[in-house]
């Protein structure tokens, strides 16, 4: 893997982790609305987030980037109320997603290191 597609698949990572940072920080906020519904994002997938379509020919279609889909989440216990967000668990995913970031965060910095030392810039 060259280092500007391992550049590109870390900097994609770190964008999904930001999103479904945004996602839990909108569960959270909510946690006491009435009828509000939990969301989460679906999973980061290197295959397809990690590296996007390109033209070879001007009259070509370029692809289209990937967003992360965000969906509500279905199967959960709801309140009386009608609000299904855990305090409990959107702190574990917020933990567990701040952990992807970072890590995301490292690849892209020692890939930067790397490609700064090839071309004599250490």
């Amino acid at each position: 893997m060259t280092e500007i597609a391992l550049l590109s698949l870390a900097s994609n990572a770190a964008r999904h982790a930001a999103t479904r940072q945004s996602v839990i920080a909108t569960n959270v906020a909510n946690a006491d609305t009435p009828g509000f519904r939990a969301r989460d994002v679906a999973p980061f997938s290197a295959g397809e987030d990690g590296f996007a379509l390109r033209r070879s020919q001007a009259g070509h279609f370029a692809g289209t980037p990937r967003t992360a889909q965000i969906f509500d989440e279905i199967g959960t216990a709801a309140d009386p109320n009608g609000n299904t967000v855990s305090l409990e668990d959107q702190v574990l995913r917020g933990i567990e997603t701040s952990r992807a970031h970072n890590r995301a965060l490292t690849v892209y910095k020692a890939s930067l290191d790397i490609l700064r030392a090839s071309i004599g810039q250490r």
